[in-house]
């Protein structure tokens, strides 16, 4: 993932909204993110996490999502907004949060899958962003090492716990969701 500056100005959720349906790219405080393909194993990844979630969800309020369902941690009615990220997968439980076009606010839950081209950004950039706009659980998983660091947020800071691929997950804002971290990397 690479920042690229706008000469004139920096980007807004308005100039999102007029990019090509193939352009995979981020804005984060008005910074231009270019998001490469996601690898197959990045999608196993995904998949293996987030089906488990959606049986879950069946029957509840909260509702998860995938890439590319947006979020907008500050929507403003004219666009102006200048963050707008994609993570691999979102679940938010208060309902008034959904839009048509994502969500508005901060989600209880992001997983962002680690990409070699996405890695600083998903580490650093969106670690601060997250905790800024109070999410309250943040996973990343980080395919290669077959981790997964769950960041919790409490008095407003991120506490950090870590998992290898024997362990399971409870998921915190879910109470009663578990992820098996057996099921969800890749066999070698």
């Amino acid at each position: 993932m690479v920042a690229v500056e706008k000469e004139e100005s920096q980007y807004t959720y308005a100039d999102v909204r007029e990019w090509a349906d193939d352009v995979r790219a981020e804005i984060i405080d008005g910074e231009f993110y270019q998001m490469a393909d996601p690898s197959t194993r990045h999608e196993i990844i995904k998949r293996e996490i987030y089906f488990p979630i959606l049986s879950f969800l069946r029957g509840k309020t909260c509702q998860a999502f995938d890439a590319p369902f947006g979020v907008r941690p500050y929507p403003k009615k004219d666009n102006s907004d200048k963050t707008h990220v994609e993570p691999d997968i979102i679940v938010i439980c208060d309902e008034s949060k959904i839009s048509e076009r994502g969500c508005y606010g901060a989600p209880d839950l992001i997983i962002e899958i680690l990409s070699p081209s996405t890695a600083r950004v998903d580490l650093l950039v969106k670690f601060n962003l997250y905790q800024k706009i109070g999410v309250r659980e943040y996973w990343i998983v980080d395919g290669e090492r077959r981790l997964v660091h769950v960041h919790l947020l409490v008095n407003d800071v991120y506490t950090t716990a870590t998992y290898d691929e024997t362990g399971t997950i409870a998921i915190h804002v879910l109470p009663g969701c578990v992820i098996d971290l057996s099921e969800v990397f890749p066999k070698p």
